[in-house]
């Protein structure tokens, strides 16, 4: 299964989040797509809940269901709540962090970045979006692509930055200073949910 590349919007009113992360899209219209207009949403079963919120986080982090499915088997490996682990790994990939660190205004625009070469990770370039940020490590924009309009507009258009990356605006340099806590991370998320789904 590809990677889902089509109008994040109807996506992301069908399934009642802000994929974009703006909160825009459900400003207007906090209800799905579709003639019936707010008076159709219906009653999902177990079934569908737990396949809605794995649809939910697959999309907002821009994964292939290969890529998705990867991911959630090694969090599986690892000491802890597996559902947790499964979140921050998510939260650990270099294009997330890109996003994070306000060099791009979508996750999708921060994978752009990364797979064109304009990233670096400790001094060496990165063009792998998946790849696994430890903490401790520095990711920023290589001294080529320091003067592109997209970062420029991503930077000042960025509202929050999260406490676990240290950004330095000036350098375009961030440290991923340690591991995010839960509650940090994106709390209309039900990880449970997608553990269950994994689980049948």
């Amino acid at each position: 299964m590809s990677r889902y590349t089509g109008p994040t919007w109807k996506k992301s009113r069908r399934l009642g989040i802000s994929l974009s992360g703006t909160g825009k899209e459900l400003a207007k219209r906090p209800y799905p797509p579709g003639e019936h207009g707010p008076t159709q949403r219906k009653k999902l079963t177990e079934y569908g809940l737990q396949q809605q919120e794995k649809q939910k986080l697959r999309y907002m982090y821009g994964l292939n269901e290969r890529q998705f499915v990867r991911t959630f088997e090694t969090a599986g490996k690892q000491k802890g709540v597996h559902g947790e682990n499964f979140m921050i790994l998510l939260e650990r990939r270099l294009d997330n962090l890109v996003y994070r660190a306000g060099l791009a205004r979508t996750r999708r625009g921060a994978r752009q970045l990364v797979n064109h070469g304009h990233i670096t990770v400790d001094g060496g370039r990165v063009d792998i979006p998946s790849y696994t940020v430890k903490p401790g490590q520095t990711f920023g924009v290589r001294e080529k692509s320091r003067n592109l309009s997209v970062i420029a507009d991503a930077r000042e258009a960025l509202a929050f930055e999260p406490e676990y990356i240290n950004f330095d605006g000036d350098k375009l340099e961030g440290t991923f200073t340690r591991l995010p806590e839960r509650s940090e991370l994106p709390s209309e998320i039900s990880e449970a949910l997608i553990v269950e789904w994994y689980s049948r």
